[in-house]
């Protein structure tokens, strides 16, 4: 991660963050444990909690908390285990909540942390997240300014598309040894994450379908050379399905009972509500774990659906989450945005889009990092971009 490499030499130096306290929560994983540390060697204290119950990686936990970083995460926490959790970062009165989901944001306004002004701001990385804020935003209950980091560029351009349809076909293939050549692969969902999926699926020999609710996605996904189609439909000629839509029962149990037998379901979206699963195990006569994270259910109509993740997210809980290449520009956003937050202490209490500054930032060491140089405008080409005149 040479980019967030080059900040932590500048925060090592400067310490913009000295004296500051940071609730973070986020998957916890080796990509985490170096934006954890950067954000330390800035000078400030961190609180680590996860963002999802089965997405931490346990060594990862158990080296921060040895090297005197306060962690409270495992693999498999309850839904209460996991509240509390966030309950204690807050108790540390953060300065700056770094967020993954929003669960930390919301659960702030939730248990009156807002409402105590030492929130100079938050942070939020993801799509999910950031549409829980903008939510927030529109019935004037937004107590605090959120820089919404997922909309950086160099974040969900390479991150949501890149590193998320890399690491979903991961995880299905760690799980299950599918063959994805040949195969039906019905991706539910035709944002940046969907389109990374599919680009990968695709670029494996797979037939993709996509189902969408947008009519300018969708026409989007069929002048890629996507087949289009209800759910209703793909549901009966689908041999993997994908969703990837941050909505919530995008397949329904009355879907599932449409597919063949071996129908393999995997979620994408941050949170487990995309799948009906709890309509899914309602339905079942029964449920066998073929391995770990890998469920299969039997259907009333006498087939089989392979669940995989619980239907949570199975880049993260069945591989690694995204590689360190795309984490690297993310993560570099987050730090530099909480050293943004900390320098200015904006006043308006709003969602926020990253500093274009920093955007750029982000990419020019990037590139820097890949031995890549690019052309510079020469003053003559600035003043014609400038002017009305040919």
């Amino acid at each position: 991660m040479p980019v967030l490499s080059s900040i932590r030499t500048e925060f090592l130096e400067q310490k913009p963050l000295s004296g500051k306290r940071i609730s973070a929560t986020l998957h916890v994983t080796k990509e985490t444990a170096v934006l954890i540390e950067t954000l330390i060697m800035g000078g400030a204290d961190v609180f680590l909690t996860p963002s999802n119950p089965l997405s931490t990686d346990n060594d990862v936990a158990v080296a921060l908390e040895s090297s005197g970083v306060p962690v409270r995460a495992w693999r498999g926490m309850g839904e209460r285990e996991y509240l509390e959790a966030l309950d204690w970062a807050h108790s540390h009165d953060p300065n700056i909540i770094i967020d993954d989901g929003a669960d930390s944001i919301v659960r702030a306004h939730v248990n009156g942390l807002a409402d105590r002004r030492t929130v100079f701001g938050a942070l939020e990385e993801t799509t999910t997240g950031v549409v829980r804020v903008k939510a927030l935003e529109a019935e004037a209950r937004l107590r605090f300014p959120v820089i919404a980091v997922n909309e950086a560029r160099t974040k969900n351009l390479f991150d949501n598309r890149y590193g998320t349809g890399q690491s979903t076909i991961d995880g299905i293939i760690r799980a299950t040894s599918l063959m994805i050549a040949g195969k039906n692969i019905v991706i539910c969902g035709y944002g940046l994450v969907g389109r990374g999926i599919a680009m990968r699926a695709r670029g494996l020999g797979g037939r993709v379908i996509i189902t969408e609710v947008s009519p300018l996605r969708a026409l989007e996904a069929t002048m890629e050379g996507y087949n289009v189609m209800q759910i209703q439909k793909a549901a009966e000629i689908g041999d993997l399905f994908i969703t990837a839509t941050g909505n919530k029962k995008v397949i329904t149990p009355e879907n599932i009972l449409r597919m063949k037998g071996g129908a393999i379901l995997a979620n994408s979206g941050h949170f487990d509500v995309e799948v009906d699963v709890k309509g899914l195990y309602a339905l079942a006569t029964s449920i066998r774990e073929i391995k770990q994270e890998v469920e299969e259910l039997s259907l009333p109509n006498g087939r089989k659906v392979i669940l995989l993740a619980h239907g949570r997210l199975v880049n993260l809980v069945c591989a690694e989450g995204h590689p360190p290449d795309v984490m690297d520009m993310s993560f570099s956003n987050q730090a530099l945005c909480a050293k943004f937050i900390v320098k200015n202490r904006p006043q308006k209490v709003e969602l926020m889009q990253v500093p274009q500054e920093i955007d750029d930032k982000v990419a020019s060491l990037k590139l820097a990092s890949m031995e890549i140089q690019i052309d510079k405008l020469s003053k003559e080409q600035e003043d014609y971009l400038n002017s009305w005149k040919v």
